[in-house]
C-alpha cells in the first residue's frame, strides 16, 4: 500500500496555534485505499466528479443510514473539497457505526486536523487533542500492522505538534523503527521529516533519497525529496526529482499531479507543470489524492501565472463542473472574471 501524508495537517500547530497559546499564557495539527467493493463507487471518488460521487454516497447513505462505508467514503469526497466541517460529520458518523476500524478513525483525524488548521488561535486547541485521539485511536486498532499510514500520520503528528499539545519526537522515531520492518521506504520517510524537524539536513536528504531507493523509486517518494529540495532552496534539484517522479510508470500518475503541484510553489517551470496536468487529465485511472476537479485547478493556476486569463478562467469552470462547491475554483473563476 502506498501512502502519501495529507497536506497542511499540522501547520496550524507552528503558525498559528502555540503563538496563541503564548499570547494567553498558557505556555509552562491519501494512500490509495479499496474504497468499495463496487468500482463505479471507486472510480467516481479517484476521478474527482465530486459531486456525482456525493450524490450517490448520499442516496446510498438514504437507502442504508447505517452504511459506514458509505459515510467514509463521503467523508472523504468532503475532505477532497477542503469542506472540513462537512468531512468531520461524515467521518464521525462512519467511526459511530464502526468504531473497530482502523482506517475510519484515521479519516476522522486527518479532518479534525484540517479543521485546527483552518480554525483561528485558542478555538483550534480542543482540535488539536480530537487529532491526537483519533490517530492513536486508528493505531491500537491496527493490530496486525495492516495499516501502516496510520502510524505514518500519528508519527507526523507527534514531529509536529509541541510538547505541551502532545508532541513527542521520541515516539515518532520509535514509530519509525517500527514501521521500518514492514515498509522501509514509509520508515525511512518518518525519519526523514523527524530529522528536518530537527534541522539535520544532513541526515534528512539521507533519509529522503533511502526511501526513494527502498520504494523502488516510486513516485511518491520522489515528491518527498523534491518537496525537500524547494523548502531547503535548491531548485535545481527540486525540478530533477519532480521530473523523475513525472517519469514513474505508476498507473494513476500521481507523480505527474504532485510535480505539478510543487514546480507550481517552487515558481519553476510552468510549461512542464502544465504539461504534466495535461498528461494526468488524460490517464483513465487517476488518484484519490489527485482528484481531477482538484488538477483543473492546478492547472488554471499555471495558465494564470503564465497571464493567460482566458484559458484559466476556462480550467475553473471545468473545476466547478466536476465540483461545484469546490470554493478555491469559485474565488479563482471570480477573480479571473473581473
Amino acid at each position: 500500500m502506498s501512502w502519501r501524508p495529507a497536506p497542511r495537517l499540522f501547520l496550524f500547530l507552528l503558525v498559528s496555534v502555540l503563538p496563541a497559546l503564548a499570547a494567553a499564557g498558557v505556555r509552562n495539527l491519501l494512500s490509495n485505499d479499496l474504497l468499495s467493493n463496487d468500482p463505479t463507487k471507486q472510480d467516481l471518488l479517484k476521478s474527482g466528479r465530486a459531486d456525482d460521487a456525493l450524490r450517490e454516497l448520499q442516496l446510498r447513505v438514504r437507502k442504508n443510514p447505517a452504511d459506514a462505508e458509505a459515510w467514509n467514503l463521503m467523508g472523504r469526497v468532503y475532505f477532497q473539497l477542503e469542506l472540513w466541517d462537512d468531512a468531520i460529520r461524515a467521518a464521525a458518523k462512519s467511526v459511530e457505526l464502526n468504531p473497530s476500524s482502523s482506517e475510519y478513525h484515521q479519516w476522522l483525524g486527518r479532518a479534525y486536523g484540517e479543521k485546527a488548521d483552518a480554525s483561528g488561535s485558542l478555538s483550534a486547541f480542543s482540535l488539536v487533542r480530537k487529532v491526537k485521539n483519533e490517530f492513536e485511536r486508528a493505531v491500537a486498532l491496527d493490530t496486525q500492522a495492516g495499516n501502516l499510514s496510520a502510524r505514518s500520520d500519528l508519527a507526523e503528528f507527534y514531529i509536529e505538534a509541541p510538547a505541551i499539545m502532545g508532541g513527542d519526537k521520541s515516539k515518532a522515531a520509535a514509530l519509525s523503527q517500527f514501521v521500518m520492518k514492514h515498509d522501509a521506504a514509509l520508515g525511512h520517510y518518518i525519519a526523514a521529516r523527524l530529522a528536518q524537524e530537527q534541522k539535520n539536513t544532513a541526515l534528512a536528504e539521507q533519509q529522503y533519497k533511502a526511501a526513494v531507493e527502498a520504494g523502488g523509486n516510486a513516485p511518491e517518494h520522489w515528491v518527498h525529496l523534491a518537496s525537500f529540495y524547494r523548502r531547503t532552496g535548491r531548485l535545481q534539484e527540486m525540478e530533477s526529482a519532480v521530473n523523475r517522479a513525472a517519469a514513474s510508470p505508476a498507473q494513476n500518475g500521481i507523480g505527474l499531479f504532485d510535480g505539478a503541484a510543487i514546480l507550481l510553489r517552487g515558481g519553476r517551470n510552468f510549461p512542464a507543470a502544465i504539461a504534466m496536468l495535461r498528461r494526468y487529465l488524460a490517464l483513465e485511472d487517476q488518484s484519490e489524492d489527485g482528484p481531477a476537479f482538484a488538477a483543473r485547478f492546478l492547472l488554471g493556476q499555471l495558465l494564470e501565472k503564465q497571464g493567460d486569463m482566458q484559458a484559466a478562467a476556462g480550467e475553473y469552470r471545468a473545476a466547478l463542473a466536476l465540483a461545484p462547491l469546490y470554493k478555491k475554483a469559485q474565488d479563482a473563476l471570480a477573480r479571473v472574471s473581473r
